[in-house]
């Protein structure tokens, strides 16, 4: 079990996260969705200790998370794997090595100051590579890959980490629809094969609804909504987003990603440009 209690953050006088108390079990795949500012990618920090809480206490099976240092705050954050949507991968490094970055926090301090990996560490990266499909990158340098291929990369690097959970910061912000779903198919492959706990903070809410079994939202650096995609209505919706100046809420097709969305005026011209049918289908 993962648990916040009363987890708040401040930057000088702003309030960037408020109150979170939020319990999650291991092996959930939990979507954040919020608008920008809410307070999501800091709650992520603060769970991989990037950033430290101003208050309330973080914990993962019994651990007080939010007090680790040294040594044990290392290996926190060697279970809790972090993919961030700029990658952070080193552009100038064979795609190889940046996966097997991933093994740092498990080797001695010679070995890695050396970058000495093991024969075992290279079967498992190249293991990892073909897992999302881009084994054949494995010696180009990282900086020649597309956004989705790096994404992918940054995900494999996770993987190395051996994880206990996963956190993915706006992962497919800035990727093409065909690569936003390999990246989403790839972390609901993990959770589902691995048991992996994922949170992943999202900003279009069909992929929320569609991959995550759970889904968090946040407004004003509180927690507004918290549960299932069936559960998440308009109303709901309203409330975490807000509304426009004459007090509508967002139109939900303007974000989203689905290419099955249908276009009556569309399916019309379709129809017109067809022409007459014929008689027997036209049922005469």
């Amino acid at each position: 079990m993962f648990e916040l209690r009363n987890v708040s953050r401040r930057f000088g006088n702003k309030l960037a996260v408020d109150s979170v108390t939020l319990d999650i079990p291991q092996g959930q795949m939990v979507g954040v969705i919020g608008r920008s500012g809410a307070g999501k990618s800091t709650l992520l920090r603060m769970i991989n200790r990037l950033a430290d809480p101003s208050s309330g206490s973080i914990h993962f099976s019994g651990v007080e998370v939010s007090k680790l240092t040294g040594r044990a705050l290392r290996s926190w954050q060697r279970d809790c794997a972090m993919i961030f949507q700029q990658f952070n991968l080193v552009p100038r490094l064979d795609v190889l090595t940046n996966v097997m970055l991933g093994r740092l926090n498990h080797r001695s301090t010679v070995m890695s100051l050396l970058s000495v990996f093991t024969r075992e560490e290279r079967i498992q990266a190249i293991a990892a590579l073909e897992r999302l499909g881009i084994e054949q990158t494995a010696l180009q340098m990282a900086g020649t890959l597309s956004g989705g291929q790096q994404q992918r990369v940054a995900i494999c690097r996770a993987l190395m980490q051996q994880p206990k959970m996963m956190l993915a910061d706006e992962p497919i912000a800035s990727l093409d629809p065909l690569n936003a779903k390999i990246v989403m198919d790839a972390l609901r492959d993990i959770n589902e094969r691995e048991g992996i706990t994922v949170i992943t903070n999202l900003h279009t809410l069909d992929t929320a609804r569609n991959y995550c079994e759970r889904i968090v939202g946040m407004a004003a650096g509180k927690v507004v909504f918290d549960g299932k995609p069936a559960d998440l209505t308009a109303a709901a919706v309203k409330e975490i987003y807000g509304t426009d100046k004459d007090g509508a809420g967002i139109d939900e097709s303007m974000t989203s990603t689905s290419i099955n969305i249908a276009d009556p005026a569309a399916q019309a011209a379709a129809t017109e440009s067809a022409g007459p049918q014929p008689l027997a289908l036209a049922g005469l």
